[in-house]
């Protein structure tokens, strides 16, 4: 089964946290809102930080905020702020690893394919898209708070 990690899926569910609102936000308010504990909110800002995807800002009214439009924020660029580089296989040319068997190995090249038509799906929806989505589910407003309360 192909599927991104955990962190990835927090990741977006943070990401999503940010871009409903031009408001910035603290790693205490995303983790109320999400129900992410508070360590893994702080963890996933600072790979978020370090790939350009939020702004960390300082100060009494600091908090995150995104970077850039999330119209221009894809879910590749998520993925790979949290797990590097995409790469279905140790093969792929995209792949930091390798799999031992290469001088011999019949497929050797062949998921370059594959992997680039991922990466380019992955590219074609964007965090606005995201956004939109939710919205459309009917819980844009008020999400539910870790403790069970709605929050505005």
């Amino acid at each position: 089964m192909f599927k991104v990690n955990k962190l990835t899926d927090y990741a977006t569910v943070v990401l999503i946290e940010i871009a409903r609102s031009d408001v910035r936000r603290s790693t205490h308010h995303v983790a109320d809102q999400t129900g992410i504990p508070l360590p893994t909110v702080a963890k996933l800002m600072k790979s978020l930080s370090r790939s350009g995807l939020v702004a960390a800002h300082r100060g009494a009214a600091g908090g995150y905020s995104l970077a850039r439009a999330s119209a221009t924020i894809t879910i590749a660029d998520i993925i790979q702020a949290v797990e590097g580089p995409i790469a279905l296989t140790a093969c792929a040319d995209t792949s930091d690893e390798h799999c031992g068997i290469e001088n011999v190995c019949p497929v050797q090249g062949k998921w370059n394919r594959v992997n680039h038509a991922v990466r380019t799906a992955l590219q074609e929806v964007t965090l606005a898209d995201m956004v939109s989505d939710v919205a459309a589910f009917g819980i844009g407003g008020d999400l539910p708070t870790r403790a069970g309360r709605t929050a505005n």
